[in-house]
């Protein structure tokens, strides 16, 4: 069993689920996947889960992350992927239809309305963009954390916690509407316009 988890500065072990990233699609991520139009960026792709997952439904797609242990094993599994930040030159801006932001990854950075600005000038126009948020009991903050996959440590980064009922402003200050909104087996996901 492959031991990842997302850790604080502090020491802490977020609480998140961590063999999720390490095992295939979960049936939520699987009913998610189904809204895509291709081609699709995995912004934050870890392990590859989402990009293996479409890539076996025919979906063009590529996963980018900074964690070099993360890829190694998207790598493993097959999945396209390149160790780049959302920050840096990214293949094809402009015309991806679909950007994700799953597994929390709307946090990277620790400024989510910067965040959503990039990755809203990486889509082509009337593109969507499907982002997974936090609880809603979850408090807003920002803390910085590193992906750890076997004792193998990723770079620290910072990451902001984005609940549901953050989300509207965020995403306004970004220039986005929020076209839809849902919770699918304990997980709360929002489809960005």
């Amino acid at each position: 069993m492959i031991g990842a988890v997302l850790r604080s500065d502090s020491g802490r072990v977020l609480r998140l689920d961590g063999r999720r990233w390490v095992e295939p699609a979960s049936a939520a991520d699987e009913r998610l996947l189904e809204l895509v139009d291709g081609p699709v960026l995995d912004i934050g792709c870890g392990p590859g889960r989402h990009v293996l997952a479409l890539a076996r439904q025919g979906v063009v797609t590529l996963g980018i992350d900074v964690s070099p242990p993360a890829l190694a094993l998207a790598r493993r599994g097959g999945a396209p992927v390149l160790e780049r930040s959302i920050f840096d030159r990214v293949p094809a801006t402009g015309r991806w239809g679909t950007a994700l932001l799953l597994d929390g990854n709307l946090g990277i950075g620790g400024c989510p309305a910067t965040l959503l600005r990039r990755a809203r000038e990486l889509l082509r126009p009337a593109g969507r963009l499907l982002v997974e948020l936090s609880d809603p009991a979850q408090a807003p903050g920002v803390e910085r954390v590193r992906f750890e996959v076997d004792g193998a440590a990723g770079p620290w980064f910072s990451w902001a916690h984005v609940s549901v009922n953050g989300l509207e402003s965020v995403a306004g200050d970004a220039g986005l509407g929020v076209y839809r909104q849902w919770c699918d087996d304990s997980r709360w996901f929002a489809w960005l316009a």
